[in-house]
């Protein structure tokens, strides 16, 4: 329970920090440090505060102009990796797979808006009634979305995608129960032998973790390019990464960068292999004319409910890209673009899991030839037996 004392200070050290930033323009974090540490010094005599409240109150002031306010220590929770407001009385977290109330809540919407302002103002990104949605990347690499009233009709909603700062290799994952370890075993092998690799699945089934575990696996001396609409992926232990990132217009509509035309960009950058953290429009034709021109060994990743239903969604997305190419032509070229198509489930415990495994062999009818390769049992085993090795050469 906080004092009224402290509440009392906080707010009189509050109004004149906000004051003096005011009228002295843009200040460093050590510089807010440093103001903070001496208005908390003299001030909370008059208030009888200890130096545990001191403390608490030097970092919640610090957290409040320079971070991210009370979602802070939300923020530095290694198991927490979603962190969500629906107005100012609703947050959650997603801890450990699940979603559950974070035990804090906001003032008002003043305190959400401004919190939504001042992370926008991290990167350079307007928000207001005029403009009441954004999607962006913090400088950590967290993916935020926001929206405001009166689109967001019960008060202001913010969304963050927090950013693994831990890779994971297939080891790591098959201990964890993610996928068995044969299947691990044949996507190592499919990522050297540069095997087109797509993974399909729902929002938070674990596509950007897989992708990246299975980037990292790229042999060492290969070139990799990555694409991506807001940039999540963490190739480490490679010299030769080339990293693009789409970027939205500004206020006046201008300097879009799609990722389109990153995809087309990256294939003038003499690379080894592109990746493509997500496909969601046109883009996906590009990719596929990449993959159907000697760029072998491709990866990226895109929304579907099946293996085979990505296939169909990106037959979908590349007619997006409004060249009117005929469906036939499009199907051949994802026919022979893809090798497999690696799909991710959700559980509803919270945990992500590898449910199929296909090998595209052909899309040359009106549907696309496929051998499954790995399915997923109702006893959350994987089928396939002896034929599996096989499968893949």
């Amino acid at each position: 329970m906080v004092r009224p004392e402290y509440a009392e200070c906080l707010q009189e050290i509050e109004g004149d920090l906000s004051a003096r930033a005011a009228r002295e323009g843009q200040w460093s974090d050590g510089v807010v440090r440093q103001t903070l540490e001496a208005l908390v010094l003299n001030r909370s005599r008059a208030f009888g505060l200890d130096l545990e409240e001191k403390e608490a109150m030097l970092e919640q002031l610090f957290n409040r102009f320079r971070r991210l306010d009370r979602l802070q220590p939300l923020m530095e929770d290694q198991e927490i990796t979603d962190v969500l407001i629906n107005g100012c009385q609703q947050v959650y977290v997603e801890k450990n797979g699940c979603l559950m109330p974070a035990g804090i809540a906001f003032e008002d919407e003043r305190q959400v808006l401004e919190l939504i302002q001042r992370v926008c103002d991290q990167v350079n990104r307007q928000v207001n009634q005029a403009n009441p949605m954004v999607d962006a990347r913090l400088p950590d690499g967290s993916r935020i979305g926001a929206v405001l009233p009166p689109v967001a009709l019960d008060g202001p909603v913010l969304a963050i995608r927090k950013f693994a700062a831990k890779s994971f290799s297939l080891e790591e994952l098959a201990a964890q129960g993610s996928l068995p370890e044969a299947v691990a075993e044949k996507l190592a092998r499919a990522v050297r032998e540069r095997r087109s690799i797509f993974i399909s699945g729902g929002t938070g089934s674990g596509k950007t973790t897989l992708l990246n575990t299975l980037a990292n696996l790229v042999p060492a001396g290969e070139r990799i390019v990555t694409v991506e609409d807001a940039a999540e992926l963490k190739i480490a232990g490679q010299a030769n990464v080339v990293r693009l990132e789409a970027r939205p217009p500004n206020t006046e509509g201008q300097g879009e960068v799609t990722l389109r035309q990153l995809v087309r960009m990256a294939l003038r950058l003499r690379p080894d292999r592109i990746i493509v953290g997500e496909v969601r429009g046109g883009e996906a034709l590009d990719m596929l004319q990449a993959m159907n021109t000697g760029h072998r060994g491709a990866m990226s990743s895109g929304h579907a409910n099946s293996a085979a239903d990505m296939l169909e969604r990106l037959e979908t997305m590349a007619m997006m890209a409004g060249l009117g190419l005929p469906a036939a032509a499009i199907r051949r070229q994802i026919g022979a673009a893809l090798d497999l198509v690696v799909h991710l489930e959700r559980l509803p415990d919270g945990r992500r899991q590898v449910a199929e495994v296909i090998r595209v062999v052909d899309w040359s009818g009106l549907r696309p030839e496929i051998k499954r390769l790995y399915e997923r049992d109702g006893k959350g085993r994987l089928s396939g037996g002896g034929k599996v090795a096989a499968a893949f050469n």
